[in-house]
C-alpha cells in the first residue's frame, strides 16, 4: 500500500462511518489544569462536531493510574466497551471513539481492540479538522506535514500486512525489505520534499515582508485561542467575508487585508489561526511559515473570548505559545489584549471589563459581533502608529503632487494651509520615513 493511503486511512474511516461518535476525556491523578473537566470535555465535543461527527455519548474518565496498555484503567475499558456492544446491538452503533488525550500506537491499538471501533486521540482529531479546514497550497502542504510526522510513529498499527517481509532484488541476499519499513522510507522522503516546499514558502513570505516595509505598510496581526471570534473580528475591522463561524478552527488559512485607520493612516490586518490548549508540538512546526507573520507583526491583537468560562486558562494558553514563537506578552510591547465578546456579558460585568481595560493603551474590550466600542480599538492602533512620530512643518510645491501624496500616504497631515505657489503642510510621519523622502528628493535633484 502507498503512502497516501497511509495519511489519509483515518479521514477514509470517519468519512465511511456513521459519524455517531464517543468522546472520553481522561483526567490523571495529579495532573495539574487550569480548566475543570466539565470544560475540557466540553471542548472536545466542540472540536468534534467541527467536522460535523454525531457525538451520541461523551464522558469524563478519572484515571488513578495509567495504563501503558490502554491508559484508561481495566474497569473502564470494559465499561465503555460495554456501552458499544449495546449501541450495536440496539442498531445505534457508535463506531469512533475519541480520547481527548495523547495516546501512544500501543494504547490506540489496544483499545481499537477492546471497543471494536476506530480509536482516535486529540491530536488525530485536531489534524482531521485541519485537514478540513486547509483551503490553500500552503495550508494543504503543512497540514500534510503535520499529519505525515503524526503518522510516521504510527506505522507499527497500521495494517496487519505491514510487517510482512517482501522479496528483495537477491543482490545483497538475507531478507528483503518490509512493508513497515518501505512505508517509512517513503514518508521520510515526502516529509523531506514538503519542507523544501514550505522553505519556498517561508522564503517567499520573506520577500512580502520586504516589500510591505518599502511601502511601508505596519502589519496588525490577530492571534487568540480558537472561537475567539478573531476571524469576525477581521471582517468587522477590515470590512471583509472571511468565513466566521461558531466554530472550532472556522478558519486555518492566513488572511491579509488592507485597513484604513481613522487618521488615514493604512495597516495590513492579518488573521491567522487559532490556537488551542495541548496543541501538538509538530502542529506548531508545521505552521511554523505562518506563524512568522505573528514574530514580525508591527502589533499583535491578542483576541480573547472574555465571556468564555476558561478565558484565564485560554489566556494562559495562547501566551505560551507566543512565548514559545520568542514574544513575551507580558513584556512586549507589540501586545494589545482584545476582550471580546462584551456583547454577552451582563451590564456590571461588561462595565467592570471596559474599565479594567481602559487603564491602559495595552487593552481594550470590545463587541466584534455587534461592533460596540471598535473605535476604542482603532483609537489605541491610531495612538500605536502615531508614538514616537516626529511633528514636521514642510512647504510643498504645488508642482509637486507626487510629494504632496507621498506624505498623505505615509504620515498623519495635521494642518495644511495652500497659497499661490505652495502647500503649507504641518505632518506627523516617522523620521526614518521622513529621512528617506529627504534622500530621494536628492536623488531626483542630482539625476
Amino acid at each position: 500500500m502507498g503512502t497516501h493511503l497511509n495519511t489519509t486511512r483515518n479521514t477514509e474511516i470517519l468519512r465511511s462511518s456513521s459519524g455517531r461518535t464517543l468522546v472520553l476525556h481522561p483526567v490523571l491523578r495529579g495532573a495539574e489544569t487550569d480548566r475543570s473537566p466539565e470544560a475540557s470535555l466540553e471542548e472536545a465535543v466542540g472540536l468534534a462536531s467541527a467536522i460535523n461527527l454525531d457525538v451520541a455519548h461523551a464522558a469524563v474518565v478519572k484515571v488513578n493510574q495509567p495504563r501503558p496498555a490502554t491508559l484508561l484503567g481495566g474497569g473502564a475499558v470494559d465499561l465503555y466497551a460495554q456501552l458499544l456492544e449495546e449501541a450495536r446491538a440496539a442498531d445505534e452503533a457508535i463506531d469512533l471513539v475519541i480520547v481527548d488525550h495523547a495516546l501512544t500506537p500501543v494504547q490506540q491499538r489496544n483499545l481499537e481492540k477492546a471497543f471494536g471501533a476506530k480509536v482516535i486521540d486529540r491530536t488525530g482529531l485536531i489534524l482531521e479538522i485541519f485537514g478540513e479546514r486547509a483551503r490553500t497550497h500552503e495550508g494543504q502542504l503543512q497540514v500534510e506535514l503535520a499529519a505525515l510526522s503524526y503518522q510516521k510513529s504510527r506505522l507499527v498499527r497500521s495494517w496487519t500486512h505491514l510487517e510482512r517481509q517482501r522479496g528483495g532484488f537477491g543482490f545483497l541476499g538475507g531478507p528483503g525489505e518490509s512493508q513497515l519499513e518501505i512505508d517509512r522510507r517513503l514518508i521520510g522522503d515526502r516529509i523531506v520534499k514538503i519542507k523544501k516546499e514550505l522553505e519556498d514558502v517561508r522564503r517567499t513570505r520573506g520577500l512580502h515582508r520586504k516589500a510591505r516595509a518599502k511601502v511601508p505598510y505596519p502589519v496588525v496581526a490577530l492571534v487568540g485561542y480558537t472561537n475567539a471570534g478573531k476571524s469576525t473580528l477581521f471582517n468587522r475591522m477590515a470590512g471583509a467575508d472571511v468565513f466566521a463561524k461558531n466554530l472550532l478552527f472556522a478558519t486555518l488559512d492566513p488572511t491579509m487585508r488592507q485597513v484604513v485607520l481613522p487618521s488615514g493612516r493604512k495597516v495590513i490586518l492579518s488573521d491567522t489561526v487559532g490556537f488551542i490548549s495541548d496543541l501538538p508540538t509538530h502542529l506548531v512546526a508545521a505552521f511554523r511559515a505562518t506563524l512568522e507573520e505573528v514574530q514580525s507583526a508591527d502589533i499583535i491583537l491578542h483576541v480573547r473570548d472574555i465571556a468564555h468560562p476558561d478565558t484565564e486558562a485560554q489566556k494562559a494558553d495562547v501566551e505560551a505559545i507566543l512565548r514559545d514563537l520568542g514574544i513575551d506578552p507580558e513584556h512586549d510591547t507589540r501586545v494589545i489584549e482584545v476582550a471580546n465578546k462584551i456583547d454577552r456579558l451582563d451590564g456590571e460585568e461588561r462595565a467592570s471589563a471596559i474599565a479594567r481595560t481602559d487603564r491602559s493603551d495595552s487593552a481594550c474590550a470590545v463587541s466584534a459581533a455587534t461592533g460596540a466600542r471598535l473605535d476604542s480599538l482603532f483609537g489605541i492602533l491610531d495612538r500605536r502608529m502615531t508614538a514616537g512620530r516626529a511633528v514636521v512643518e514642510m512647504d510643498v510645491a504645488h508642482a509637486d503632487g507626487a510629494t504632496l501624496a507621498w506624505l498623505y500616504a505615509h504620515g498623519e497631515v495635521l494642518d495644511r494651509r495652500d497659497d499661490e505657489d505652495h502647500t503649507h503642510l504641518q505632518v506627523a510621519i516617522d523620521p526614518a520615513l521622513l529621512a528617506r523622502m529627504s534622500r530621494r528628493q536628492e536623488e531626483r535633484v542630482a539625476a
